[in-house]
């Protein structure tokens, strides 16, 4: 009997390491400073979002705000980076999260800004990071919708805390970039990968990584360092928060610098211009590049 592995294969992942709390002394010396990611599990437990932050709690506070979405369908140089492809109640979208598996998501929404009393529900942590006093983003997904692999334009220190469901995290440090096939002017890599699946005859540079995993269940805290790709899954329905912290790093602050000002203003002028043809372009030269600079036929 003969067994085909290529399609079953899969990385070899290391788990996040897990602790259960931390002072900030220690979080500098041994996750910040040397940039190496950590799950803290009791980090929210004295929050009133850890007893209140739920989806009936949601729908309560939030249920009448029109939120935007998204969901997985390739870039469409029609559309700017980061547009939504629908608006919808909240309350009818948390409905919608337990009909049943939805790739709709609600990404990088500001929505304390619109709920205020929501920011009454938790405390800056205290870690030693410099945190964004006015941007704690929101993220929502339904079960087995994913957020695309990418890194954050702003290569931040992210405090990532997960609620209300399970959620699998996909991390990569930004030394593997080279086998990513990585968008040029972006910071995605080919979106037709799939990460929970990889076909490593198709995408010969996969090989080489060596990914992290790390499951969130409600209330736990995933510290991502700067720049690190990050793929996410939601197992259950749930949603997240992310605190950032700028780049300390001073090649990723200039990096961060480029990406926002310069990178994103002409790759959008790139897409008026050329249209879809930049698109395929910038797919193409992913592969060319990956494979050249690493000598692969």
């Amino acid at each position: 009997m003969h067994f085909y592995l290529q399609h079953t294969m899969n990385f070899n992942f290391t788990e996040v390491e897990r602790i259960k709390s931390i002072s900030a002394k220690d979080f500098q010396k041994y996750y910040v400073k040397p940039q190496k990611p950590v799950v803290i599990e009791t980090v929210t437990h004295d929050w009133p979002a850890y007893e209140k932050w739920n989806f009936e709690y949601i729908k309560k506070v939030a249920g009448e705000q029109i939120v935007p979405l998204y969901n997985n369908d390739p870039v469409d140089y029609t559309k700017k980076v980061n547009e939504p492809i629908a608006r919808m109640k909240m309350s009818d979208y948390v409905d919608l999260l337990h009909q049943g598996p939805t790739d709709l998501r609600i990404f990088l929404y500001n929505l304390m800004s619109k709920v205020p009393q929501l920011q009454n529900d938790y405390k800056m942590p205290d870690l030693g990071l410099n945190l964004f006093k006015s941007m704690p983003m929101l993220f929502f997904g339904g079960e087995g919708s994913n957020v695309f692999m990418h890194y954050d334009i702003d290569l931040a220190n992210i405090l990532h805390f997960h609620f209300a469901g399970r959620k699998r995290c996909i991390i990569i440090p930004p030394e593997q970039s080279k086998y990513m096939y990585k968008i040029p002017y972006s910071v995605i890599c080919r979106e037709d990968i799939d990460f929970d699946n990889p076909d490593f005859d198709q995408w010969p540079a996969l090989k080489s990584l060596r990914p992290m995993s790390a499951d969130l269940q409600h209330g736990e805290m995933l510290y991502m360092p700067e720049g690190w790709w990050h793929y996410m899954k939601y197992i259950t329905p749930g949603f997240s928060m992310s605190l950032r912290s700028l780049a300390h790093k001073p090649k990723n602050f200039a990096e961060a610098v480029y990406n926002i000002f310069l990178m994103r203003n002409y790759d959008n002028l790139m897409r008026k211009f050329k249209g879809q043809a930049w698109i395929d372009e910038k797919n193409e030269r992913a592969i060319t590049n990956t494979h050249k600079r690493l000598s692969i036929k």
